[in-house]
């Protein structure tokens, strides 16, 4: 058995020339290569042949969330440049968006020597309207400022005015401004709930027919929302990951989709990226711990470290109908929560059978993820897209992983 929190991050690492990043996405979502692992076999094939390789009745799950234009770019009357990053809301997403002025956010804020106090302000149009927004910093930390917004006219929703003054938030690693196209290609096309600084990638490559014609094939869907946290990029910069603390981010689930899970328990479930995978294993966890600490109503957050503590085996059918009945008690259509979950290798998936996702960084916790299902195979999976011309990160290409 791995001790999990002794694993060496270096151990995950794999040279990435900086030529193999993709800067910009293919003209077409599903003409991206896809490298295939089953019966353990490695192959290369396009991403519009999925259905080809997928096991029979597999149930894909998508990641609904859609990327907010969260880089907001303000210039104070000195020419000073003071960028304002939007990591989440003090209150619910579905609340923050809609709201009127002022509303509050969790943010990062760049070349913060140069805001010292007051208002910061920016001129722009809304729908046609003359706006002006303003952001006024009430406290910080390390981590993160507590930026209250407003804005004129005050009746405006906060979704509208994001979407106006905002840029769409690149990963740092792309070294490039977002570009008008980005606004489309940066977010997957079923896209549907505001909140992620950061796009699903592994979705980036499903288009409407494709989604049809694997319907036709006989495959099915679900949605979960996972919204991705800028922590999605911090790398892992200590020497084993028991030293790495892990982001936290909110997910949402359906009733429907969990129950939707527990009827496709014994048959394949593939999720559509690694957030939606992180969102289908806290699942199992959040069943765990309703299991030991009752079902009355609570925020419901999994630790990064809570499935490898000693817990009493449930099964995955048990700890998801958990969560239905804690829905049911409390009177509520979805479930709401937050996970910091460590997904690495020693770890067991509970509800994942396997998994469509993108090349990641070295020394990533997403790699970590990927290892945990298909153990060192991802060397050997590396190594062949490495050599055979695949393209690698957020716009990159594809894997559709398949353990035996």
């Amino acid at each position: 058995m791995i001790d999990v929190k002794h694993i060496t991050i270096d151990d995950y690492d794999y040279p990435l020339p900086e030529e193999r990043i993709a800067k910009y996405p293919l003209a077409e979502r599903d003409a991206s290569n896809l490298l295939v692992l089953k019966d353990n076999q490695i192959q290369k094939s396009q991403f519009r042949n999925l259905g080809d390789f997928l096991p029979e009745n597999a149930l894909l799950v998508f990641n609904e969330t859609k990327v907010i234009r969260a880089r907001l770019q303000f210039h104070k009357s000195t020419g000073s440049r003071i960028e304002v990053f939007c990591l989440e809301p003090e209150q619910d997403y579905q609340v923050a968006f809609a709201a009127i002025s002022p509303v509050k956010w969790k943010c990062l804020v760049g070349n913060a020597k140069r805001w010292k106090e007051g208002k910061l302000s920016m001129p722009l149009s809304v729908n046609g309207q003359e706006t002006t927004l303003y952001a006024e910093r009430l406290a910080h930390n390390d981590q993160y400022s507590e930026i209250e917004f407003s804005w004129s006219p005050e009746t405006l929703p906060f979704a509208s005015v994001i979407e106006a003054a905002g840029e769409i938030p690149l990963p740092p690693y792309l070294h490039r401004d977002a570009e008008p196209s980005d606004r489309d290609r940066y977010q997957t096309v079923f896209a549907r709930y505001d909140g992620s600084v950061a796009a699903p990638t592994a979705g980036l490559h499903f288009t409407q027919p494709l989604i049809a014609h694997l319907r036709e094939q006989g495959f099915s869907f679900d949605e979960v929302t996972l919204h991705v946290g800028a922590g999605t990029f911090r790398p892992v910069s200590t020497e084993t990951i028991g030293e790495h603390a892990m982001h936290s981010e909110t997910i949402v689930v359906r009733k429907s989709l969990i129950e939707n899970l527990i009827h496709h328990i014994g048959k394949p479930i593939i999720p559509v990226g690694t957030t939606s995978t992180r969102t289908l294993e806290s699942l199992y966890w959040i069943g765990v711990m309703l299991a030991e600490q009752g079902i009355e109503l609570r925020p419901l957050h999994i630790g990064q470290w809570f499935p490898y503590e000693s817990h009493a085996p449930i099964s995955t059918a048990k700890a998801l109908q958990n969560i239905v009945d804690y829905i049911d008690r409390h009177h509520l259509t979805r479930l709401e929560a937050s996970t910091s979950l460590m997904i690495a290798p020693s770890y067991k998936m509970r509800v994942i059978t396997g998994l469509i996702t993108n090349f990641h960084q070295p020394k990533s916790t997403l790699l970590l993820l990927v290892s945990a299902l298909i153990g060192d195979r991802w060397k050997d999976c590396y190594r062949f897209a490495l050599d055979n011309g695949f393209r690698f990160l957020s716009y990159g290409d594809s894997c559709l992983f398949l353990p035996e």
